[in-house]
């Protein structure tokens, strides 16, 4: 049987959301630590070994993959000291302590998110992905329109965030438009909560995963590739 949460991880998750505080965390730790870090562990475990075929730069020990539940408050107004979430993030070997491209997925009491692409790059890693969306559009879109119509799989564009102007250095008419506008890349899919109690989680997540591998490489490889001599052309890669 696959890894999979229970309705007592699912139970832990509601409580946290209406008592987000150290004095209802703190003696439920236990149940926190049966009922959500050990199945969520087993599951980035499963999850790894099938990402052995397509993504083995991405794999790391499940505890790094794994996300803390604690939340980083230091610079934040909202202070509440939990996220509402468990989750996991797999970046490149490489890549941990940057914001290049990578898998994640989290499991909330409304719904799972499975997502992958970059998210608010570093500004180097930014103008990179760019310059490589302005000579690279037409197979980039290619790409994405063939993951957007995998059957079954749900996923569509994340949410740009794109600029209203095109940034410095770029025509106001390259064809790249909203992709060179833009300052995240990826594709995500939205499940019901109740996919996470099921036997088949883990092949769930990382089904998506292998869809979206090759938008994953592209934007990495945009990012490498500009500490490298120019001219790997998109179609190299695949």
């Amino acid at each position: 049987m696959g890894a999979h949460f229970t309705p007592e991880s699912m139970k832990f998750l509601r409580g946290l959301v209406r008592h987000n505080d150290r004095e209802w965390f703190n003696p439920r730790k236990p149940v926190y630590e049966r009922e959500l870090k050990a199945p969520m562990l087993a599951l980035i475990d499963e999850i790894n070994h099938a990402m052995t075929e397509f993504a083995p730069d991405h794999l790391r020990d499940p505890k790094k993959i794994m996300m803390r539940i604690y939340r980083d408050t230091r610079f934040a107004k909202d202070k509440r000291p939990y996220k509402r979430q468990i989750s996991a993030w797999w970046a490149k070997r490489g890549m941990e302590k940057t914001s290049g491209g990578g898998f994640y997925f989290h499991v909330s009491p409304k719904e799972v998110l499975v997502s992958t692409g970059v998210y608010m790059p570093e500004r180097e890693q930014l103008r990179a992905i760019r310059e490589w969306m302005s000579e690279n559009h037409e197979s980039y879109r290619a790409m994405m329109k063939k993951i957007l119509k995998a059957r079954g799989m749900g996923m569509t564009h994340i949410d740009g965030n794109a600029l209203t102007r095109m940034p410095k250095g770029f025509a106001n008419d390259d064809p790249a438009d909203e992709l060179v506008r833009a300052r995240n890349w990826g594709v995500h899919a939205y499940l019901p909560a109740e996919a996470a109690l099921k036997p088949n989680f883990a092949q769930e997540i990382a089904k998506r995963f292998r869809l979206a591998t090759p938008l994953i490489e592209a934007l990495n490889g945009a990012i490498e590739g500009a500490e490298k001599p120019r001219g790997i052309s998109f179609g190299a890669l695949y």
